[in-house]
């Protein structure tokens, strides 16, 4: 008979994309090691294409943030209101 298989969940072949934090904290170490180290040119290419994929997910995951805060800071209109965050700091004080 037929071998049965567990289903994982996980698709072949597809790589999940990281979180910010997780991007953020691999950018990081990118950055480092280029600094630090006197990297062959084709690992330094290899890093840097690494690196402007991870500053793209970070930038796509920050302006989707961007979008969220200001669907959830609307008007009673319905409309996005745009302010400035110092304006409430200060009105704190």
């Amino acid at each position: 008979m037929g071998k049965t298989t567990k289903n994982s969940g996980e698709k072949k072949g597809v790589e999940q994309e990281p979180s910010f934090e997780e991007a953020l904290d691999k950018l990081r170490a990118i950055v480092e090691s280029m600094e630090s180290d006197e990297l062959p040119l084709e690992t330094l290419l290899g890093k840097y294409e690494e690196g402007s994929e991870l500053v793209r997910v970070c930038r796509d995951k920050l302006e989707k943030a961007e979008l969220r805060i200001q669907e959830l800071d609307g008007t009673a209109s319905g409309e996005a209101e745009l302010r400035d965050i110092r304006d409430d700091d200060e009105a704190q004080e």
